[in-house]
């Protein structure tokens, strides 16, 4: 199967490439980071460097491809609109502006449940739930990139989209590689009551829904999917449980959520007004996340996709530690049994 991966230089698109390449796919990993593609080259996987947000460069990319996995985005918790619109929108437009005119016979989309976000909790989440207003640069360009595929399906593209739920695993560079720092910094407290509840999906899982997508049958396409682990934890209990794997003393002050919300909005305003704009220390995105419960509903993609997680959080999570303690030279290995 000839495929194009973009975004392949990412945590998501790289274990698809792998996952891909390893079962024979004739795999094109894209990206823009050009020593990470060379990490991929050296396991044999073709790679090709460019920017989705030049559309010649999209539509050369897209010739001749039977699946083309779009995984590309700028996530950023902090940032301009415009770095988010021209990466998020526009290169998902010229992927899909691609994929029709090359004629591609399937287009398996990445999108982000970060579009149900708001400032409040919400549990069981269906993906055609009423949604709240863009609570972030990311969530906003998300929707419309998301926007964008609905147009390219209204004109004859095949097309399955997901809404994968905080990644993490092995190789992991934005949800536990952001979080622990700022625990070993000792400065982290625990925002609102420490009883909110989340979902997470361990990397392979996510790997598994997308090799669905590009098989399911034609009743799927054009609709959008929700994916997890389907296991909600308590994640202030998972934070107190990567303390004490990586010999961190866990956080002892409860700062309340509305405090939390008035300090991030002080420093999001400090940032704002400062000439380099840096990321603030915390913002209300985050304190939204660390506070408020989020779960989704993914019965959707279990009836129709047939999707199914292989991989437990207990088990993703000893495998990530392992794969952390071995990067960063820590010598003991993390407890088997870890009960989360």
């Amino acid at each position: 199967m000839k495929t194009l991966i973009t975004g392949a230089t990412g945590f998501l698109g790289g274990a698809l490439a792998r996952r891909l390449h390893g079962m024979g796919w004739d795999v094109t990993a894209l990206g823009r980071n050009p020593e990470k593609l060379k990490l991929l080259e050296a396991e044999g996987i073709k790679t090709l460097q460019a920017d989705i947000e030049d559309e010649t460069s999209m539509m050369d990319a897209c010739n001749d491809r039977e699946i083309v996995f779009h995984c590309a985005a700028f996530p950023s918790p902090w940032g301009k609109y415009d770095a988010f619109y021209k990466t998020n929108v526009l290169g998902t437009r010229n992927v899909a502006r691609g994929c029709l005119e090359k004629n591609a016979k399937r287009l398996v989309y990445v999108s982000t449940p970060s579009i149900y976000f708001s400032y409040s909790s919400r549990m069981g989440v269906k993906e055609n739930d009423p949604l709240p207003k863009p609570i972030s640069h990311y969530a906003k360009t998300k929707l419309l990139a998301e926007q964008e595929i609905d147009n390219a399906h209204a004109e004859g593209l095949p097309v399955v989209s997901i809404r994968p739920r905080a990644l993490f695993g092995p190789g992991d560079t934005v949800l536990f590689p952001r979080l622990i720092p700022r625990l070993q910094s000792g400065k982290l407290p625990v925002l609102g009551d420490g009883q909110n509840i989340i979902d997470l999906t361990y990397i392979d899982n996510v790997v598994d829904a997308l090799l669905l997508c590009a098989e399911s049958p034609s009743n799927t396409l054009g609709k959008k999917y929700n994916i997890s682990n389907d296991e909600p934890i308590k994640l202030w209990e998972l934070v107190r449980l990567l303390c004490k794997e990586l010999g961190i003393a866990p956080p002892q002050r409860t700062i309340p959520q509305s405090l939390a919300y008035g300090a991030a909005f002080m420093f999001e305003t400090a940032s704002a007004l400062s000439s380099d704009k840096p990321e603030p220390m915390l913002t209300r995105l985050t304190v939204s996340m660390m506070s408020n419960s989020t779960t989704l509903n993914i019965s959707a993609a279990k009836t129709e996709l047939g999707y199914r997680p292989r991989v437990s959080v207990a088990e993703g999570v000893y495998r990530f530690l392992k794969w952390w303690k071995e990067k960063n030279k820590l010598k003991e290995d993390p407890i088997r049994s870890l009960a989360v």
